[in-house]
């Protein structure tokens, strides 16, 4: 964070000082782990439904924390008091924003949809970061806690500040624009993931359309052409609009063509921008990862760098959040596609096609759990990835957990199924499944929506009994 004295702190955020010096400064980070305190920090209690962190207040302090935020007085250690914890970190954070702007040093580059968003935050931050200093920590910290968070790790020099933005509800998004104004807004797609919550995708769409109607009248939005509920936003915002598509829509600004997948699911393809042309190879396995980085590259292109420099900067991005499309090979010869992280109807058919392109001419296993948050579209949705993994010719699926059980039966009753599938109770049944059956040369994915599937994927990766595996295949 920038540095600030307690008493500006205290002003940024309507709190009442006790216990400490006001002219005290904060020099490091905030954190709200008291395990990841150091000196100079600022320490935000929170009460959890376990936990109160106005416990660990003492911990901190004696860690080297300047000043806790937080709703209670926890004496003698130095506090700024307010009524609410969270509303605070965001004041904060908007504070900080609203200094680094006014210096004229920061720009806030905003993304939402309902896939790819985190993925694309990396390839965003990779892009950019050659102009810049930049913050994108890994992971998805795109909701009300974790976007103030990401938020206050920026510093004086930073130059790009890349945040994700969630939303499970409408005004959510509008929300966060409001803790950092974004002068850069990415729109990815518009699906059914959280329907269950907004009930319909137009919501949805409103929902996310949000973050391009904060866009100033100097700003950017960057909008999907080959969506056409993201691309029609552009009557929503005063910035300008560049259009990203893998087709020849006219809207499309910046464009690809002429896909290719390599033997390892990695695409190629030849980059349009404003009568600029450059050959893209990317490192990312997946068919979809062409409109992720075509939305990286529009963001990219906005400010200024050159088509054969983002071409270069592409051939270079990796995964950089964990269990999102991360691939391996294991030293027994088998490959495995961790994309444990989450899972909806439309991120779960791009990994089974990446599976179906990396597998090829090898057996192809899917790991599938449940896909959450779909409402009475549940069943439905389900049934339609079953469905895709017949006709893809997954030949081995795990289906994990009897509310996943729908993929089971959409892709048995399927007439172009012709592999194995078997739903089991949980991981460690799914576990057992892989370690009979697995042999050299297998492809394997994992996905599924925070239910624990990453165990098995973490099993994959370290599997206590690997030697068992490498015999199967013997």
């Amino acid at each position: 964070m920038i540095e600030m004295t307690l008493a500006e702190v205290a002003a940024a955020v309507g709190g009442t000082l006790v216990h400490a010096d006001p002219a005290a400064r904060v020099t490091g980070a905030v954190e709200f782990d008291s395990r990841r305190i150091g000196p100079g920090d600022l320490f935000a209690a929170f009460v959890g439904t376990s936990v109160d962190g106005h416990d660990f207040a003492p911990t901190a302090a004696s860690a080297g924390a300047v000043v806790v935020l937080g709703t209670r007085d926890v004496a003698p250690v130095p506090a700024i008091l307010v009524p609410d914890t969270r509303t605070a970190l965001a004041a904060l954070a908007r504070a900080v924003v609203d200094r680094l702007t006014a210096a004229g040093t920061l720009t806030v580059i905003g993304l939402t949809g309902s896939s790819g968003k985190t993925t694309t935050k990396d390839l965003i931050a990779q892009l950019v970061s050659p102009l810049g200093p930049t913050v994108a920590p890994a992971g998805s910290l795109n909701n009300e806690l974790g976007h103030p968070y990401t938020v206050l790790r920026a510093e004086p020099h930073t130059r790009f500040l890349v945040l994700e933005m969630g939303a499970r509800a409408i005004g959510d998004i509008a929300y966060l624009c409001r803790v950092a104004p974004p002068r850069v807004g990415v729109v990815l797609n518009v699906g059914v993931s959280h329907l269950g919550e907004f009930g319909s995708v137009a919501a949805i769409a409103q929902a996310k359309g949000e973050l391009v109607e904060a866009l100033p009248p100097d700003g950017v939005a960057v909008l999907n052409a080959d969506d056409p509920a993201v691309s029609a936003m552009s009557a929503r915002t005063a910035a300008a609009a560049v259009h990203f598509g893998e087709s020849t829509n006219p809207e499309a600004d910046v464009r690809a063509t002429g896909v290719t997948l390599d033997e390892r699911g990695r695409p190629e393809y030849t980059l349009h921008y404003d009568g600029a042309s450059a050959a893209v190879r990317l490192g990312l396995t997946g068919a979809h990862q062409v409109s992720n980085s075509l939305a990286a590259a529009a963001v990219a292109l906005s400010l200024g760098v050159p088509v054969p420099a983002v071409a270069a900067a592409l051939a270079e991005v990796r995964v950089v959040s964990p269990r999102r499309m991360d691939v391996y090979d294991r030293p027994d010869g088998i490959t495995v596609v961790d994309d444990s992280y989450n899972a909806n109807p439309a991120s779960t058919a791009a990994a089974l096609r990446a599976l179906a392109a990396l597998g090829h001419q090898r057996r192809r296993i899917a790991v599938l759990g449940y896909m959450a948050e779909l409402g009475e579209h549940e069943r439905a949705g389900h049934e339609r990835v079953g469905r895709l993994a017949a006709e893809l010719g997954v030949d081995r699926l795990v289906v994990v957990g009897e509310p996943a059980a729908a993929i089971h039966e959409g892709a048995t009753a399927s007439p172009r199924w012709g592999g194995e599938s078997i739903l089991v109770g949980d991981q460690e049944a799914a576990v057992a499944v892989l370690r009979d059956e697995l042999r050299p040369g297998d492809v394997v994915l994992v996905k599924g929506s925070r239910y624990r599937t990453w165990e098995v994927a973490d099993w994959l990766r370290e599997p206590a009994d690997a030697g068992v595996v490498t015999r199967c295949g013997q």
